[in-house]
């Protein structure tokens, strides 16, 4: 006679296979942020790499990119250790026999660091090899073999926009930029911000320097903007905190931090562009 639970997995010594339940990562009602902290993974946008995205300890509003494997300290040159407590990075070393490491210091697409240890110059290697699999697969797209078009100014690689008052520069074009919440899969959401069913920003000739500000020394005196402050203040809200349309209203933490920088003509003057993108409806605001 078998029993009513036979059909039930178990281990070979006859005790229940039971997988412990999962808890999902929280919010606080009251935290300043929706981020979570312990999950930010992303990639090198020059090498393809894997990054761990971290909060600053040393600086407001910003994060680092390290390394997603800890390494031996001793490895790693003092100047380059950093440790991660509470999900917040630290530009120091704890004095564990362990370190984090900032991916620009073995990123393969840049420099090599003067001081290099062999164990450093080995993984640096290996990320090469890792770059060059993805070039060859066609994951990855180098400056160098994008077509010439792609390098026009008909569509900004980092497109300056206009909402809730203040000048952004983001990290990708319009159409491309991610949202940002979490799925219920724990998966950073794939839908783009910009929407087909929700109201669209318009391209904008505007003056390079604010009316308030003092004139500047470019080359130019006028930007292409993407202009999104004619649209409802929740609108803008969204694009500011980077959200899709299902997620605007949604208490879903974010798996990544907004990619918005404000817009400096002196620090992004090569993302400056002064034609409008193709099919663009063209508004020219005078100075």
């Amino acid at each position: 006679m078998c029993s009513a639970n036979a059909s039930s997995p178990r281990r070979w010594d006859g005790t229940p296979a039971r997988s412990p339940r999962s808890r999902s990562l929280r919010v606080a009602p009251d935290s300043p942020t929706r981020l979570v902290r312990s999950a930010q993974p992303g990639r090198c946008p020059d090498c393809g790499n894997r990054v761990d995205w971290c909060p600053r300890a040393d600086v407001d509003d910003r994060a680092v990119g390290l390394h997603p494997q800890e390494l031996p300290a001793a490895a790693v040159p003092a100047v380059s250790r950093w440790h991660v407590s509470a999900g917040i990075a630290h530009p120091a070393h704890d004095g564990t026999p362990w370190c984090r490491i900032p991916h620009t210091a073995l990123c393969p697409a840049r420099s090599a660091p003067a001081a290099l240890t062999p164990q450093l110059a080995e993984l640096r290697r290996h990320l090469a090899l890792h770059t060059r699999r993805l070039i060859n697969n066609g994951t990855l797209t180098t400056p160098a073999d994008l077509p010439p078009e792609a390098t026009e100014s008909c569509r900004p690689a980092r497109p300056v926009a206009h909402l809730l008052g203040v000048r952004y520069i983001a990290s990708h074009p319009i159409d491309v930029i991610q949202c940002v919440a979490q799925t219920r899969q724990r998966h950073r959401c794939t839908r783009p911000v910009l929407d087909d069913q929700a109201p669209h920003g318009t391209w904008t000739l505007f003056p390079t320097a604010l009316p308030s500000h003092r004139p500047l020394s470019l080359p130019t005196d006028r930007v292409a903007v993407y202009d999104l402050t004619h649209l409802a203040f929740a609108e803008q809200l969204r694009w500011r905190h980077q959200h899709c349309p299902g997620h605007a209203a949604s208490s879903a933490a974010d798996l990544a931090r907004t990619e918005w920088e404000p817009f400096d003509p002196r620090l992004h003057h090569q993302h400056i562009h002064q034609r409008l993108p193709h099919g663009a409806r063209k508004r020219d605001h005078g100075a």
